[in-house]
């Protein structure tokens, strides 16, 4: 479900204060963090602006030594020596490289996350079919978020052209006035793809903006977007990647797996097989794929109105799925839209709001799950079985882990069937 990035072999540059700030030593083009914090907090204040007090500390401890709530407006640099970590292709610090963890690409897991992040008045619907009708009866669509495998290797289409997409243009203009963020950071994208889409929506922009689809982003990712909107799309990544905030929503719906090392990965592992998250939104009349793998937003084109949108994207998606072999099902689609409970309150659908609320009970007792570690719960289990069966003698205890054995042999003959990451599109 998460795109999995590799980086290049890293090493750490332990680098004295005055060094960073003055941009000595530090790796041309990318190592910008440190000097955007000092800009914000003292000396060097400059086009980061005051940082937000709502964002605390948004860089992660193990980048910076010294939280950043400790500076004050006008204040020096701390006088502990930072560590920078960067690699063959680029500045990446060392919270870059670990901390956020996989979640499913499901609406009550996305729902609950923007509410977690204090923006309660969204909710994400799943979309089983590539019809616009089935977008369109969900009201206005703020945009949409699409999950795909991640072509690699030889087989992956190519564009003839480097400097273009495969399909649509590059606006790179839009890349510094839209909220555009690189993704530096793995198994984030889930969460940069939905944040791609409601930072552009803040109700405080213009209406040429947002096309009048406004959104009430709530204080903590409006001071997030304030702090960062005038960096470059890099270091927006830098700073999505290592806020606090962000990340301990993000995990907050991570399933428990007690045994997995998600930083680990086995270069000889049979299957290679990553997904993505992307999303799309019509922003200044246009409509936009906004990919922070790809050097900027991607225009597909003019898209008006609200109206025209799920006819739009749609098009633009059948054009992508074409391209994979007919076989390949592996597509998950979800709409970001008004709260559902609030639309049908205003229709006078009651029946419409009991719907919706007994969805919200069942994300949530499915969230509840997800976070939930079960390995004591079916250590009691197995003590149970175990308990029942040596009551019954030894000769069938006997038999009875000979018939375990049999089966699990021939399970790791047949071979574990791989997951799909995600729930099966229908594709016409």
């Amino acid at each position: 479900m998460a795109m999995r990035m590799r980086h290049g072999d890293s090493h750490d540059q332990q680098l004295a204060p005055q060094e960073v700030a003055s941009g000595q030593g530090l790796p041309p083009g990318r190592c910008r963090l440190w000097a955007a914090a000092t800009m914000a907090a003292g000396p060097y204040r400059g086009t980061g602006g005051d940082i937000p007090p709502s964002l605390s500390f948004p860089f992660h401890q193990s980048t910076l030594a010294d939280p950043f709530t400790a500076f004050a407006p006008g204040s020096a640099c701390p006088s502990s020596s930072v560590t920078v970590n960067h690699g063959s292709r680029g500045y990446h610090p060392q919270m870059s490289q670990s901390g956020w963890q996989t979640i499913e690409s499901d609406a009550g897991v996305f729902t609950y996350l923007l509410a977690h992040l204090g923006c309660p008045s969204i909710q994400f619907s799943e979309l089983l079919t590539l019809d616009p009708a089935d977008l369109d009866a969900l009201g206005p669509v703020h945009g949409v978020i699409f999950l795909f495998k991640y072509p690699t290797g030889s087989d992956a289409p190519k564009s003839s052209d480097a400097s273009k997409p495969l399909d649509g243009t590059f606006d790179h203009d839009a890349a510094q006035k839209l909220f555009f963020a690189s993704q530096v950071i793995q198994n984030a994208c889930g969460t940069q793809a939905l944040l791609s889409v409601l930072l552009n929506k803040d109700d405080r922009e213009s209406d040429a903006l947002t096309g009048g689809d406004k959104v009430d982003i709530g204080a903590s990712l409006r001071d997030f977007r304030d702090f960062t909107i005038s960096f470059d799309p890099m270091l927006r990544g830098e700073a999505l990647s290592n806020s606090e905030l962000i990340r301990e929503s993000h995990n907050a719906f991570s399933r428990s797996s007690p045994f997995a090392d998600e930083t680990a990965h086995d270069p000889q592992a049979e299957s290679d097989d990553v997904f993505h998250f992307i999303a799309y939104t019509a922003l200044n009349g246009t409509l936009y794929e906004i990919d922070g793998l790809q050097a900027a937003p991607i225009s597909h084109g003019p898209c008006a109105s609200a109206a025209e949108f799920p006819v739009k994207v749609v098009e633009v998606l059948q054009r992508r799925i074409a391209r994979y072999p007919a076989g390949e099902i592996r597509f998950n689609l979800l709409a970001m839209v008004q709260d559902q409970r609030l639309v049908c309150k205003e229709r006078g659908d009651w029946e419409g709001v009991e719907r919706e609320e007994a969805r919200r009970k069942e994300w949530a007792w499915e969230n509840a799950l997800r976070k939930h570690n079960f390995v004591g719960f079916a250590g009691e289990v197995l003590k149970g079985v175990i308990r029942t069966k040596t009551q019954e003698g030894d000769e069938q205890y006997g038999e009875w882990v000979k018939e375990a054995k049999g089966a699990m042999k021939k399970r790791a003959q047949a071979g574990r069937p791989r997951r799909a990451g995600a729930g099966a599109m229908k594709v016409d």
